[in-house]
């Protein structure tokens, strides 16, 4: 089986989420590709070291580990 396809995308997509974090962190507004409502990067959730970049919808939630 081939998986080099299959590690394309997936680095393609954490290239694309890397590169939202970065916009976002630099005070960038950037628009949920489903509803088009600002996306929110949110440092501070209840969960021990857990941040998330979501929509106020919730169609985007990204969970990021903070160390």
């Amino acid at each position: 089986m081939d998986f080099s396809q299959l590690n394309k995308q997936r680095a393609a997509s954490f290239n694309k989420q890397k590169q939202l974090l970065k916009k976002l962190s630099a005070g960038q507004t950037i628009l949920c590709e489903q509803c088009q409502k600002p996306l929110k990067l949110n440092l501070a959730v209840d969960a021990a070291q857990k941040g998330q970049v979501c929509c106020d919808k919730g169609c985007t939630l990204i969970e990021l580990e903070i160390a």
